[in-house]
């Protein structure tokens, strides 16, 4: 199995680069690939840049050139439920836009049955297991919406009174929507980094670093069990 970690930007990709073996790099539309192995699965590391677009054309180019078998998002995000902390991690069970209107993706391509797009059970059932096996806390399985911008009180008030997620980021749902076309599975495994209480960019910049690695040991404990 080959799979691909996709991290939006350089802070949440270094933790991955600093455990990477046999890093052999491949240069494709502006972004750089990382080739090599982590916990003994094969993978292939990108930093795709900020927002939904950036992150579609990153996860199409694992698909076509480098025919992965599944795709991680790993990184940060902020929470929407007043419960999560900081430097809790969330992983999707499924996904949806916040910022799309129900019907684009519904009553034209690529003909949903609904907005959200849904994480394979097998491989929530092998995220929850590396987590047990790795005794690993603060970790919450459910629903993660993606948008363009960090969320504003009156925003927040709209989205969890029409979606109840548990978190937002910015890409997330676009990973999501490229593997559904294609049909390839994925996953998302996002650590908080700013909370209803504790707001804004300032904050995402103080814990980036902290909650990137987090995503990172997540991440790997996942990887493990897949190849078990």
């Amino acid at each position: 199995m080959k799979i691909g970690i996709v991290c939006a930007g350089e802070r949440e990709l270094a933790p991955f680069l600093d455990v990477l073996k046999k890093d052999r790099k491949v240069s494709k539309s502006m972004l750089v690939f990382h080739e090599g192995e982590i916990a003994q699965a094969r993978v292939v590391l990108v930093e795709s840049g900020i927002c939904k677009v950036n992150a579609a054309i990153a996860s199409q180019i694992l698909i076509d050139t480098f025919h992965v078998d599944l795709i991680i998002n790993a990184g940060t995000a902020g929470a929407m439920d007043q419960s999560l902390k900081i430097f809790d991690t969330v992983i999707a069970t499924d996904l949806c836009y916040h910022d799309v209107a129900d019907d684009i993706l519904t009553e034209s391509h690529p003909y949903m049955d609904s907005v959200f797009f849904k994480v394979d059970s097998s491989l929530i059932e092998k995220a929850k297991k590396a987590v047990l096996n790795e005794r690993i806390e603060n970790v919450f399985f459910g629903r993660i919406v993606t948008g363009e911008a960090f969320i504003s009180e009156d925003g927040r008030e709209r989205i969890n009174k029409e979606f109840a997620p548990l978190a937002v980021d910015m890409e997330s749902a676009s990973v999501a929507h490229v593997c559904y076309v294609n049909s390839v599975p994925f996953m998302v495994i996002r650590t908080i980094t700013d909370t209803p209480i504790h707001s804004g960019l300032d904050n995402f910049e103080v814990n980036c670093v902290k909650s990137s690695n987090i995503a990172r040991d997540i991440t790997i404990a996942v990887l493990k069990e897949l190849n078990v």
